[in-house]
């Protein structure tokens, strides 16, 4: 998994030279001190890295283009210790190309009743400073996350630091690159979108290779990389009986490592970081990939199936953001309703491909049936989700626009033994309940495919829809029909 820790976020802190030196230097040791207190905060998940004050227009310009420039960078937080005239900022924001948040704070938390003086309130004007800063962000219409608060309150640390995993993974989206092995399922219409449209807004570059590119590799794979793997799970997962060595099935267990060795040799070797596969293009390939594909979500890869491209992307974004925290993202499917009047719920799964990150448990190694795509019996992972909060959230190509969706759930354990479906599945309730749920995702042209997540919240993706400047549509507690119609109708005007 990507350790973030290689990642830095900048802290800059605003003046201008009206004040003097000895005020100056109370602002940059002010703010060294706020960047190293952020900097060991113990949910901070990249480098905070203090930057000298700037005080003129030519050293914001500067700073800008060092920040757009710099390999390790993915934002900067900005605040106005003294009251920063605003026109100073403007060529550098106009150039600048990394995500910003607007730290609104003070160095001290309290008002020093006894002691408060003009030279205190020469140098603490934060209160207005960032104000100005703000109108003119706001004048350029530029995006960004205002994190209002002491610096040192747990929930302005929590804020800062779930915006720096945020912008990690949209650092990452910028450079991903997305191979689909063969097309899209035939005549699915949700799986389709404009590539073209997805690199110009977020970075990510999609293509296709063949299958018979991909077999080729499998075929290179050795029979001591094969045992290996085996052994390795074996020691990972409870094997069913006929898998075990000497078992009836334990043929398949070999072609599936088989298959997953080749599958992360082609990634690694093409710098790929998220895929897609479909069961009606399997041409070479003797089952389709299962436990190959949970293991390398397992691992951080992105997948999608049935060429479900954009959902492979947001997958890895997913994964990327949540990197370190317990619990897990996988790609997921709407699959079926329990429409009990007392205990609605849906049961999520897929065919194969549910990562083992979001497991309740050990799961088990087991080989059935598929029933399409015509090939072998594949090999997949079996398990029950863990219960609790999660959201489920969709990419959607509107044509003009894409849309970022997103559906508040409550995850539960599942109870029931269900013998005769050799699935992962995992079981929940959609805010606000199933029936305003379902169709506020409908009406709002959510797809069956998503990613679902234990460890992340809205508020990433509305940080993550802020950055790209795409829209979002949060589906909640507080979701109301009649009022979503209305959004969705506002949306289609803003975004024409």
């Amino acid at each position: 998994m990507l350790n973030l820790k290689q990642f830095d976020i900048w802290f800059v802190t605003g003046s201008q030279h009206l004040y003097g030196e000895e005020t100056l230097r109370q602002v940059d040791a002010h703010s060294q001190v706020i960047a190293g207190f952020l900097n060991d905060a113990a949910p901070m998940p990249v480098r905070v890295v203090f930057k000298p004050v700037v005080k003129t227009p030519d050293e914001i310009y500067a700073l800008c283009q060092e920040a757009n420039v710099s390999p390790n960078c993915v934002g900067i937080v900005t605040w106005m210790h003294t009251f920063s005239p605003a026109k100073m900022w403007i060529r550098g924001l106009t150039i600048l190309k990394k995500p910003l948040l607007h730290l609104h704070t003070q160095f001290n938390r309290d008002i020093p009743w006894a002691d408060i003086d003009m030279d205190f309130m020469n140098l603490n004007q934060s209160a207005h400073g960032d104000r100005e800063f703000g109108f003119m962000m706001t004048r350029m219409r530029l995006n960004r996350k205002v994190v209002v608060g002491f610096w040192q309150q747990d929930d302005v640390i929590r804020q800062i630091a779930d915006w720096a995993r945020v912008a990690v993974a949209a650092f990452e989206l910028k450079t991903m690159k997305v191979v689909r092995f063969g097309d899209n399922m035939r005549q699915v219409a949700v799986t389709e979108g404009d590539k073209v449209a997805a690199e110009m807004t977020f970075g990510m570059s999609v293509n296709t290779h063949g299958v018979g590119d991909l077999v080729a590799v499998i075929n290179q794979t050795s029979d001591a990389d094969i045992d290996r793997l085996v052994a390795e799970y074996a020691d990972t997962y409870t094997l069913a009986d006929s898998l075990i060595r000497g078992g009836a099935q334990h043929a398949s267990l070999r072609e599936a490592a088989k298959i997953e060795i080749g599958m992360r040799a082609f990634l690694q070797a093409g710098g790929f970081s998220a895929y897609t596969d479909t069961f009606e293009d399997l041409h070479g390939m003797a089952q389709l990939p299962g436990i190959a594909s949970q293991r390398l979500m397992a691992d951080g890869y992105g997948f999608g199936g049935e060429g479900d491209w954009k959902t492979a992307a947001m997958v890895r974004t997913l994964k990327v953001m949540a990197a370190g925290l317990p619990g897990g993202n996988s790609f997921m499917e709407d699959y079926t309703y329990h429409f009990d009047p007392g205990n609605p719920l849906v049961l999520g799964s897929h065919m194969l491909e549910i990562c083992p990150s979001i497991a309740a448990g050990k799961p088990t190694c087991e080989v059935h049936p598929l029933g399409i795509g015509g090939k072998a019996d594949p090999v997949r992972l079996v398990f029950n989700a863990s219960a609790g909060p999660a959201i489920n959230v969709s990419l959607i190509d509107m044509g003009n626009r894409f849309r970022l969706l997103v559906n508040e759930v409550e995850a539960v354990a599942v109870s029931e033994a269900l013998p005769k479906l050799p699935v992962a599945r995992a079981l929940w309730k959609p805010m606000p309940d199933l029936a305003t749920g379902c169709a506020a995702w409908i009406l709002a042209g959510g797809a069956h495919h998503t990613v679902y997540s234990q460890n992340l919240t809205t508020d990433h993706i509305e940080d993550f829809a802020d950055i790209f400047g795409v829209e979002l549509v949060v589906i909640d507690r507080s979701t109301n029909i009649r009022q979503l119609k209305k959004e969705l109708r506002w949306s289609e005007g803003c975004f024409k």
